[in-house]
């Protein structure tokens, strides 16, 4: 959002909070903030953000595009909305899981799964979330620690770590999907290990080149098709690796 956040809370805000009225100018239709803001995720989920606008909106609904400025301000703020809304209800954790680790594992697979449904969103989020529905994603993988002796800056340094690890690996499978036909096909990683291996030599770069002569980048589809999330879960198991020694170390009891 574009709105500054500092002193009384921008209107958007104000209205995702219910601390504010909905904007409804005018004379009371059938049109709603609801159908517009579904129509919108609709559209960009099918055709990306560079197909969203305000008349493509309205023509989806029958309606003049001005008919949408009674409910929305702007796009802007029609993106904040977007943003609350895509993402759905988070998992519900208990606020001590027993088993941290497979709650937090949970989590991360289920947001994976919200950028996959909504790629748009990578593309759209470039701050800090303020809106209900992306604060409560955070609370709910933020729960997923109340078992532990995890420290709340740790609490939030973890989290923020696996989030990024999460969008991450969305980016590329974004990328991949949405390649099209001038990227050599519809996925971008195909054949990468194959055109590396004419490219690398172990003189220029030895480390790489080590990777590329065990296959670790070849293509491996029988793998994928048996679990598509397979390389996902390996690097979420190794950044939890380093998070369960974290763990450990906060639950032991201090040494005089």
């Amino acid at each position: 959002m574009s709105e500054n956040t500092r002193g009384e809370l921008p209107h958007t805000l104000q209205v995702l909070w219910g601390r504010s009225p909905r904007r409804t100018r005018g004379p009371a239709q059938a049109l709603s903030l609801e159908r517009i803001v579904a129509t919108a995720i609709d559209i960009a989920d099918a055709d990306g953000m560079s197909a969203l606008s305000m008349a493509r909106i309205a023509e989806r609904l029958g309606c003049a595009t001005m008919s949408l400025y009674r409910h929305v301000a702007s796009k802007d703020e029609l993106l904040a909305f977007m943003m609350d809304a895509a993402p759905g209800p988070p998992p519900v954790f208990d606020t001590a899981p027993s088993d941290w680790r497979a709650a937090l594992s949970g989590w991360a697979v289920e947001l994976l799964g919200v950028y996959h449904r909504h790629p748009w969103i990578l593309q759209v989020t470039h701050r800090p979330p303020l809106d209900p529905g992306q604060l409560a994603w955070m609370d709910a993988g933020l729960r997923t620690f109340g078992g532990t002796a995890l420290r709340p800056h740790d609490k939030m340094s973890v989290m923020l770590l696996v989030m990024h690890y999460v969008r991450g690996v969305a980016q590329l499978s974004a990328s991949a999907l949405h390649a099209g036909p001038d990227a050599g096909g519809e996925d971008v990683m195909s054949g990468y290990g194959e055109t590396l291996a004419r490219l690398v030599d172990a003189e220029r770069f030895p480390a790489l080149a080590e990777i590329v002569t065990y296959g670790v980048l070849d293509d491996d589809a029988g793998q994928q098709e048996a679990d598509p999330l397979a390389d996902f879960r390996s690097g979420l198991e190794r950044i939890l690796d380093g998070v369960d020694v974290l763990v450990r170390e906060r639950a032991a009891p201090e040494r005089g």
